[in-house]
């Protein structure tokens, strides 16, 4: 059944953090996978989990850092995957599926934004690369982990998602523009979100795609101070400036909230926001979510194109 894309009044909101929305909740016995689990927002998110009781694995690409950041951590494991590089992907789900562990939650939490014109693997733009194709590639390659236990997936999306895919050039072949690429990227979370749910809910598995807010972490290194002083961001010494931004804690809410809330019960394939399901965007409206990027047919396009791409698609023989 399809989840409406409106509010179901959770009670939470922008303020909430990862305590409030996990007050009461027990995980113990589950399992998270959660990528870029050991910085900014994802950090945050492992550590709300283990200590609600998952056990945690954070697969990451600096895994030397990642050890040093969820050490103090009880219940938390690294690994090593670098999204961009498809081979990685495939060692890393190799390497879990091999364990014959379960997995409850999948959070799609790292990302690259508004980076230098970069190409990896046969020449793919990188946030398209590595916020969508290896996130796609991921769950695709943990299927058969994912599947039995009637998982969540949550893929951590943007307010830029407005921008949506430029299916003409999805890898900027002709003129990189460093936002409308991640624009584009955060647009392809959504639309895998909304065709995953589809794919999987007779198995029991939904998708949610989240908008975090906006919060000052690692994801603006590639921002010159200078331009995010201008934005209204920050001031001149790095304090936040902008009485919209959230806390780390806030921030991680939503994608917690999407993963574990016995409030989405039955539903997904919907985009989340302040710890609750959005609204439709509306011309001149703050939040909410766009129309290009819940549609199913997009949606549908988007999987055909990535399992193209990675030549990856759990479901391509039930298709």
């Amino acid at each position: 059944m399809t989840t409406p894309q409106r509010k179901i009044g959770s009670g939470f909101g922008a303020r909430s953090t990862t305590e409030d929305v996990l007050d009461g909740i027990d995980l113990s016995g589950r399992t998270a996978i959660v990528t870029g689990g050991y910085s900014g927002l994802g950090l945050e998110t492992t550590r709300a989990l283990a200590a609600a009781g998952a056990r945690v694995v954070v697969p990451a690409r600096r895994r030397a850092a990642a050890q040093e950041a969820v050490e103090s951590i009880e219940g938390v494991e690294t690994d090593d995957l670098d999204l961009s590089d498809l081979d990685s992907v495939r060692g890393f789900a190799e390497r879990f599926l091999d364990s014959g562990r379960k997995v409850d939650i999948v959070i799609n939490s790292a990302g690259i934004m508004a980076c230098p014109e970069t190409r990896v693997g046969p020449g793919w733009e990188a946030q398209f690369a590595t916020n969508h194709l290896g996130h796609y590639t991921l769950i695709n390659r943990l299927w058969p982990a994912i599947a039995p236990g009637g998982a969540r997936v949550i893929a951590v999306s943007s307010g830029a998602h407005g921008m949506g895919v430029r299916w003409d050039d999805v890898h900027f072949e002709r003129g990189y523009d460093r936002w409308q690429a991640y624009g584009q990227a955060k647009a392809a979370n959504v639309l895998f979100a909304v065709h995953l749910d589809a794919l999987g809910r007779d198995a029991g598995v939904r998708a949610f795609a989240v908008h975090p807010g906006s919060i000052l972490t690692p994801l603006q290194r590639h921002l010159a101070k200078a331009e995010m002083v201008d934005a209204g961001w920050i001031d001149e010494k790095g304090n936040a400036t902008d009485p919209t931004f959230k806390t780390p804690g806030q921030g991680a809410a939503t994608q917690v909230w999407a993963a574990t809330s016995p409030q989405l019960t039955g539903m997904g394939g919907v985009y989340c926001e302040d710890c609750d399901i959005a609204e439709p965007a509306t011309e001149g409206s703050e939040g909410g979510v766009h129309a290009h990027a819940t549609d199913p047919e997009q949606a549908a396009r988007l999987w055909a194109l990535s399992a193209e791409l990675t030549g990856v698609d759990a479901f391509a023989a039930a298709t």
